[in-house]
């Protein structure tokens, strides 16, 4: 059922000022003083100490706290190649749930780039003002090349989200599941439908979990990715050259599978795929906005399925809100110049444990359940769990620290309470600045 109708989703984009998001001054233009000081001539002072000590940028600017979510238009949500212009809502909603999830504040970059050369170039550009970069919504293959050449090349955390994003909330689902359904991750024999970004990252994620590479069959468009399949790209190739078996379909390679996989379209698995699946089978299908198969129709053949969906009108949401934000906030708090493999493996077990917990009355309400217990139908946390800030961004700070790409310390301990006063704080005072709209939402 739809939480909204066309004309609401279009009216919340438009009514008062225009987008979803906008430019607040933190700090006070009230006099000939003040204004001096934000402007000429007291800027100058600013200016000449981050001049003879380049470090100062990140305490005399907003850097610190300041994400570019950059984007081309190429490969927007399920809507495909719909270019900059009709991608910027997605953008601009980006910046909504990193300030509201994590107090991070964005500027959302929408570019006319069609090449890896032209999207590379501009965030190189953009790097003195930015403390991070967040990928978003650039097809495959180039967002690959994209993000790594810019992770070797640029000093501030690069982050591709359609990637890494789905790769550890799906990845701290896998690890509950295996737990529940009573597998060892070494064990799963895993079946993915779809080859593109967010399939190859998921699958080299699982990876680096414990999943066996010859474990994972891998499908494209063209079918079973396998060492008789000639001019794959990279990405695929990597998948190809491990297989020990090939499939003739993706039927085939259900039969006594441990997980299914699903980042491709709505339709691709019938129910008596699903019947042909090893027991306590892990169903990740999360095609956008409709799953390879719904959820009613899986668990009407397989109520034994442990299965998660993008949707939120199902159990085991796998949203990358649940993600980004956290990742971000531990990453600038660090001053890491990376967001590297370890930190987001910190990521997805912070969030997998997490699950464990109970579940405050609050976040149950949100969603009008009456309890949310650790089992098939909740194995990762609500993705308006609140205390998913200060879990996941102290883990991902400690990775940091441990892994050496840090630049600051941090008390972990005192660095939990500031998180949660921190967005207690900044959401009263969003929300007190949204009521003066008064847009009845």
């Amino acid at each position: 059922m739809a939480l909204f109708t066309k004309e609401e989703a279009l009216l919340y984009h438009s009514a008062g000022r225009r987008g979803k998001v906008e430019v607040v001054p933190v700090k006070p233009c009230r006099n000939q003083k003040d204004l001096s000081m934000a402007y000429s001539p007291g800027v100058a002072e600013a200016c000449m100490a981050i001049y003879h000590d380049p470090e100062k940028v990140w305490e005399y600017t907003n850097r610190a706290n300041l994400v570019a979510v950059v984007s081309n238009g190429t490969a927007v949500l399920g809507l495909g190649n719909i270019g900059p212009k009709a991608g910027k809502p997605v953008m601009e909603g980006k910046g909504v749930l990193f300030k509201m999830f994590a107090d991070i504040d964005v500027y959302d970059i929408n570019i006319n780039a069609k090449t890896a050369d032209e999207v590379i170039s501009c965030c190189k550009m953009l790097e003195p003002t930015f403390g991070g970069i967040n990928l978003e919504d650039i097809k495959a293959p180039e967002c690959f090349e994209i993000e790594q050449r810019l992770i070797e090349e640029l000093e501030i955390p690069v982050f591709h989200d359609d990637q890494h994003g789905t790769a550890i909330i799906s990845g701290a689902g896998i690890l509950n599941a295996a737990e529940i359904a009573g597998k060892n991750i070494e064990d799963l024999r895993v079946v993915v439908s779809g080859a593109g970004a967010s399939a190859n990252a998921c699958s080299r994620f699982y990876e680096k979990l414990g999943v066996q590479l010859e474990n994972i069959a891998m499908f494209d468009s063209k079918g079973h990715i396998n060492t008789t399949r000639k001019d794959l790209h990279p990405t695929k190739q990597y998948f190809a050259d491990k297989q020990k078996k090939n499939f003739a379909s993706l039927a085939e390679a259900m039969v006594g599978a441990d997980v299914f996989l699903g980042l491709s379209v709505k339709g691709m698995v019938k129910p008596e795929m699903v019947q042909s699946m090893g027991k306590n089978p892990i169903i990740f299908a999360m095609a956008n906005p409709d799953p390879e198969i719904p959820y009613p129709d899986a668990k009407a053949v397989r109520p034994d399925a442990i299965m998660g969906t993008g949707r939120s009108d199902f159990p085991n949401q796998v949203n990358n809100v649940s993600g980004f934000p956290f990742i971000f906030r531990g990453a600038l708090d660090a001053g890491s110049r990376k967001i590297n493999e370890e930190m987001k493996l910190a990521a997805a077990r912070s969030i997998a444990a997490l699950a464990k917990e109970p579940v405050p009355a609050e976040i149950l309400a949100m969603y009008g359940i009456k309890e949310a217990t650790f089992g098939i139908d909740y194995v990762i946390p609500k993705a308006l769990d609140f205390r998913l800030l200060e879990w996941e961004a102290p883990a991902v700070a400690q990775a940091a620290i441990d892994t050496g790409v840090a630049t600051k310390k941090l008390d972990m301990a005192q660095y939990k309470k500031d998180l949660r006063a921190r967005i207690d704080a900044e959401h009263k005072r969003i929300n007190a600045f949204i009521d003066t709209y008064n847009l009845g939402f």
